[in-house]
């Protein structure tokens, strides 16, 4: 078994959203398009002896573009949650020493926390040699949060239910896009409530799939989000940014999951570089050019 394990745990955009009124537990069925992309956490995991109580870091990584207070208790990470939930899934304690280094804005809707509980899950199967199965793997994500499950994985799928159902898609799509950090952040909970005091919610997970299924490169305009309209309430600067960056852009603006992060799609990478430089001047909003890719493996060192 390896010493040390560090993992990168990516941020995910939700290409398409449709979601359904709550049902009897007040828990909310969706249908997603989500997609990984290279903005990354990074988790570095080392096992400590037998019998040590393990150690936990949280900070922001220094090229962290939007660096909110890291304000929770440490037992409510989710990379922390992961770790204890993986050590009641095996009956045994899994001694570890966790520095997570945090590039992903918190409350931006790109499943960081998410992220940061697959990698830790991954890591953990890894640096202690447990040997978990994917039916094992999937319980644990489903029991920390909707998009964890996906998130083991990543890539590209069609993700339903509380995001407990995968389809995983048989290629990547290709694409470049450039996403905006605005200061507020979107709490999930608080913009779900935003969603309830709309009329006419109905999930179309039909459309979430077509959208899918288009062959050829991704149509600017064709990302929707049920959110995002809720969370432009819950966060009312969030419509004016939105608003300015589509001017910039020329092109839509869209909210990624519950927001607050916006993007834009973009023609290729010197246009996402060129553009998350000319919007950051205009909006004084920090801008990240990112593309598609797949969850990158962990390293054992």
């Amino acid at each position: 078994m390896p010493d040390r394990v560090v993992a990168l745990a990516p941020a995910k955009l939700n290409l398409a959203l449709s979601v359904g009124p709550p049902d009897a537990d007040r828990m909310h069925p969706i249908a997603s398009w989500m997609v990984t992309v290279d903005l990354h956490d990074e988790l570095d995991l080392r096992r400590l002896p037998a019998g040590s109580l393990s150690r936990y870091a949280v900070e922001w990584h220094p090229d962290a573009r939007r660096q909110r207070d890291i304000d929770w208790s440490i037992s409510k990470d989710l990379a922390v949650r992961a770790h204890l939930a993986t050590e009641r899934l095996v009956g045994r304690s899994l001694p570890v020493q966790l520095r997570l280094r945090k590039r992903i804005p918190v409350g931006g809707g790109l499943g960081g926390g998410s992220s940061d509980a697959a990698a830790m899950i991954v890591a953990l199967d890894r640096l202690h040699g447990l040997g978990l199965d994917e039916r094992a793997r999937h319980a644990l994500a489903t029991g920390l949060g909707s998009d964890v499950a996906f998130l083991l994985e990543g890539g590209s799928a069609i993700v339903e239910g509380r995001g407990e159902r995968l389809d995983p898609l048989p290629s990547m799509p290709r694409f470049h896009a450039v996403l905006a950090f605005p200061a507020e952040g979107c709490p999930t909970a608080a913009v779900y409530r935003r969603f309830d005091e709309l009329p006419g919610a109905r999930l179309d997970p039909e459309r979430v799939r077509s959208l899918a299924e288009v062959e050829g490169g991704l149509d600017p305009h064709a990302p929707f989000n049920d959110l995002a309209e809720p969370a432009c309430l819950e966060q009312p600067a969030l419509r004016g940014i939105r608003r300015d960056l589509a001017e910039v852009a020329g092109r839509p603006a869209h909210v990624s999951g519950s927001g607050s992060t916006l993007f834009v799609l973009c023609d290729d990478a010197v246009h996402a570089r060129r553009l998350a430089a000319e919007a950051e001047r205009a909006l004084d909003l920090p801008m990240v050019a990112v593309a598609a890719a797949a969850r990158p493996a962990p390293v054992a060192h």
